[in-house]
């Protein structure tokens, strides 16, 4: 909240995303009352203004939402480091969410291997049925053949060739967003439909899809937050979010704040087939799940 609070308003300037966001910040901070609503009405006005997508009133995806807020405060951050004479510093958004992968491809007939870094803010991973986050990250570094039509032009060989390739984690962000992705467009329906798969996500996170050159490979991380989708597709629904609190579990439901006990995070894993067929309706599942990295420095 600290950095956040470093950039309100200031009498001679435009109101901004970040400035309108430090003003909710400070209103929190500063607040007597030990409960209470804030109706952030100014920043959710801008935020329809800047961005035409969330310009309307159907339910818009929490994901595209953090990371369009994400990127358009850093973007306004890095511009005032432009402004001060200090172009290309790190920004406190890349700070705490920024991370670096990088893809690997090998060519299988001379075995060179070529590596692509690429940053990122979060990481959306692939689900299934009956399964765990873990798997997922494994999935998502898992090999891929690239045969036929998609061969691989291998600069050693001066030619294409089969290769494989495969993405792995080389800088770890403090805090690790990782987005499940739920919404699967199917042909067969022409629109996207909604994931209700039992995905389970522990309280303790190791990554272990790193590459040989990470620059830490033993970090452990903590889930501080859930955000979970409430409703059976896309377009309709509601987003509440959980989040752990001076060693409390809290439920954030619009303007209704409860705390829960841990164990009761499990109802967010999602459902099984045979829970599916039982339920027709809508589903409460975790969508974006953020650990913290238990080393912050």
């Amino acid at each position: 909240m600290k950095e956040v609070l470093a950039y309100q308003q200031t009498a001679d300037e435009p109101d901004t995303l970040l400035s309108l966001l430090a003003e909710l910040f400070d209103q929190i901070a500063t607040s007597r009352r030990k409960f209470g609503i804030l109706h952030p009405k100014k920043f959710v006005t801008k935020v329809k203004k800047e961005n035409v997508l969330f310009d309307n009133m159907q339910q818009q995806d929490a994901h595209e939402f953090l990371n369009y807020l994400l990127n358009t405060i850093g973007d306004l951050l890095a511009a005032r480091q432009r402004e001060v004479g200090q172009p290309g510093s790190r920004t406190w958004i890349q700070d705490i969410f920024q991370g670096t992968l990088t893809n690997e491809t090998r060519c299988l007939v001379c075995e060179t291997v070529r590596s692509k870094d690429e940053d990122f803010l979060d990481l959306s991973v692939d689900i299934e049925q009956n399964t765990s986050l873990t798997h997922c990250l494994k999935t998502f570094s898992s090999h891929e053949r690239l045969c036929s039509e998609s061969k691989y032009y291998c600069e050693q060989c001066c030619s294409k060739q089969e290769a494989t390739k495969r993405l792995r984690v080389k800088k770890l962000p403090l805090i690790l967003a990782l987005h499940l992705k739920r919404f699967k467009y199917v042909e067969q329906f022409n629109k996207f439909v909604k994931l209700s798969h039992r995905v389970v996500f522990p309280w303790e996170l190791k990554l272990f899809n790193t590459s040989g050159d990470a620059d830490s490979t033993d970090h452990m991380y903590d889930l501080i937050a859930v955000v979970v989708h409430c409703g059976s597709g896309p377009n309709r629904g509601h987003y509440i979010t959980i989040v752990k609190s001076h060693g409390f579990w809290l439920l954030y439901d619009d303007d209704i704040v409860e705390e829960i006990e841990p164990h009761e995070i499990e109802n967010y894993f999602g459902l099984t087939d045979a829970q599916q067929l039982q339920r027709t309706g809508a589903s409460e599942s975790g969508y974006i799940l953020f650990y913290q990295c238990r080393n912050l420095t």
